[in-house]
């Protein structure tokens, strides 16, 4: 304190901070990075541990026996389900009742604001049918919820089969403490969200649903269910949901315990457990591990019907199996086992999960890094931006210009202001037609060009970003009110964006860490660097090249490398444009913040620098 309060010491610190600017940012960049990388190293790492007390032992003695008889159940459904040409609802609701549970439906139906080419729809209508089994033994004000959705094709039957082979099962204990809900929702997302909505009596997305005619309690946790196959060779926990959230850790520690105890094999991100971590090629496993996790959650989507039951404060994870080329074989009574032993478990619960992490990173499913440790990797390349915008105050806190009467320069003022607030005020109006306009004009798109609806809202939104970069040739005419020459604007205008970007991936990491940290990666060395003065041709291409657009390119090349699934430069471009319209998709369909986060904060904040770069 002594330090900043003195005023000589203070003024000799600033001085040190100015003059060495440069170099600590540099060391910090690569600081950043290289802490970064380093927690997939084992150090760096913690070994999960299970911190809810009444889930802290697995001494539960499953006895699930029908595996093969859920699974001629499934084959039952996937006949039902070809006949019909879609969802069974009338062999579900059967089915369910057989079994004892209160059964309901709810339909719903929703319009895309464009074709989802990807999966073929635009305007989807569909059913869920959902069965209760209600608590014997509490007074049935909690719930959990089991689910598999009704995916088209051959998809998913098994899981469907084992899902009814539970509630059978399940119907004749009589330990339950909390009402039990087995769902089987129609459309993947669009049906649980549609489920989800009903159930807690709300509408964010305007999607048309029918009011649910039966309850349970409040939900406390939910898995979701997708098995395609009669023998699996692993299973895989998916835990990314919308925008970047997390189910509580003690969820997956529970997961990867019973794994443990029933001897199946448990993969996360589709890698498989590796126990020599202070090999080059065990660390190499980790980091692709980790970074996989980082690609998925920065991307703000749901990978799993899990994903939105997140959104309303509800611990779940969507479990998947995987049918590979490993001698390694599970059958569906063991799965059946697992599942019964988890559910036991949480049955357990007195109150919600909350006392493990909510925010983490797992290179693997015994070890986690916590936001204890990866936070400071991403501080580290936020104070590059406070090491400049220091600099920048020191340059700026000149004593103004005044006349020979000692007034100070009025003209001078105004034209400093109007230079920082007209090219703000277009960059976000920019941001706002990039945000609203491909939607709203896809229609037009398509009258006057030979494209479909989806590609008219891609290439509308691509068009619109690209004329942003006219923007500097044409927003200076607009300010340029005085003779009076102003070598402080871009100055103020640059101390501006580097503030505004601080606080913008501050907010960002807060909330979804990886979005920020990869967004930290690209922006923070374009905001320490421009200035109008250097060479215009290269920066123009180095800021082009860590531009959102090119950023969210480069990240799909290399999730394919991580995937160990190289595509080429076409297939590339082609992945890139599907990713563009399932982002607007999924902001439109589940409220996801990627798209609108992209195109009103950080491409005008971008375009904030192009402004500086190309200042007159």
């Amino acid at each position: 304190m002594g330090l900043l309060s003195d005023p000589n010491r203070r003024r000799a610190l600033i001085s040190m901070l100015t003059r060495l600017n440069a170099p600590i940012c540099v060391v910090c960049y690569f600081a950043g990075v290289a802490w970064f990388m380093g927690l997939a190293f084992e150090p760096f790492t913690l070994r999960t541990y299970m911190s809810e007390n009444a889930m802290g032992s697995t001494m539960v003695e499953e006895r699930f026996p029908a595996g093969e008889r859920a699974l001629a159940t499934g084959r039952e459904f996937a006949a039902h389900k070809k006949k019909v040409g879609g969802m069974p609802v009338d062999w579900l609701v059967k089915n369910m009742q057989d079994r004892g549970l209160e059964v309901f439906t709810q339909s719903f139906s929703r319009t895309l604001p464009f074709p989802d080419e990807n999966k073929e729809r635009y305007i989807v209508k569909g059913t869920n049918v959902y069965g209760i089994l209600r608590a014997p033994r509490a007074p049935r004000t909690e719930a959990l919820v089991l689910s598999a959705p009704c995916s088209p094709g051959d998809n998913n039957n098994q899981a469907v089969g084992l899902l009814l082979g539970l509630a059978q099962y399940f119907r004749n204990q009589i330990y339950w403490a909390k009402d039990i809900i087995f769902l089987v929702n129609e459309h993947d997302l669009i049906g649980m969200q549609a489920w989800l909505e009903g159930y807690h009596h709300t509408n964010t997305t305007g999607m048309s649903w029918s009011p649910l005619q039966g309850r349970g309690g409040s939900i406390q946790a939910a898995l979701s269910l997708e098995l395609s196959s009669d023998v699996i060779t692993s299973l895989d926990l998916v835990l990314e949901g919308l925008n970047g959230q997390l189910p509580n850790l003690d969820l997956a520690n529970l997961f990867y315990a019973f794994c443990q105890k029933i001897g199946v094999l448990c993969t996360i991100q589709g890698k498989l457990q590796r126990n020599d971590w202070d090999s080059v090629s065990g660390y190499n496993h980790a980091v692709q591990t980790m970074m996989l996790m980082v690609m998925k959650q920065a991307s703000g989507r749901p990978w799993g019907d899990h994903g939105l039951f997140l959104r309303y404060h509800i611990e779940a994870a969507t479990i998947k199996g995987v049918n590979s080329f490993r001698q390694y074989k599970t059958d569906a009574t063991t799965i059946g086992r697992l599942l019964e032993g988890m559910y036991r478990k949480l049955n357990n619960l007195l109150e919600r999960l909350h006392q493990s992490y909510f925010f983490y990173l797992m290179p693997s499913l015994s070890h986690f890094v916590s936001i204890g440790y990866y936070m400071p990797a991403f501080g580290l390349l936020a104070v590059i931006l406070l090491l400049r915008a220091l600099d920048l105050w020191v340059q700026l806190n000149t004593p103004p210009s005044t006349t020979e009467d000692g007034v100070a320069d009025i003209d001078q003022v105004r034209h400093t202001l109007l230079s920082v607030l007209t090219p703000l005020v277009i960059s976000h109006l920019t941001g706002v037609a990039l945000y609203a306009l491909p939607i709203r004009f896809q229609e037009t798109a398509v009258e006057h060009f030979p494209v479909s609806e989806t590609e008219a809202v891609v290439l509308t939104a691509i068009a619109i970003y690209t004329a942003g970069l006219a923007l500097p040739h044409n927003t200076h005419r607009y300010y340029i009110v005085s003779t009076v020459p102003d070598v402080r604007g871009w100055r103020v205008l640059k101390l501006v964006a580097v503030l505004y970007l601080a606080v913008l991936l501050g907010c960002t990491a807060l909330i979804n860490f990886s979005l920020g940290f990869i967004l930290a990666l690209t922006l923070v060395p374009l905001a320490a660097f421009v200035t109008p003065h250097v060479p215009k041709v290269l920066s123009a291409f180095i800021l082009v090249i860590l531009s959102p657009a090119c950023t969210l390119l480069f990240s799909v090349f290399f999730f394919q490398e991580l995937q160990d699934m190289p595509v080429s430069f076409q297939d590339g471009w082609l992945l890139y444009l599907s990713v563009i319209s399932q982002g607007i998709l999924d902001h439109s369909l589940y409220g996801s913040l990627v798209y609108p986060l992209i195109a009103l904060l950080v491409y005008p904040c971008w375009l904030l620098f192009w402004n500086i770069l190309f200042w007159k």
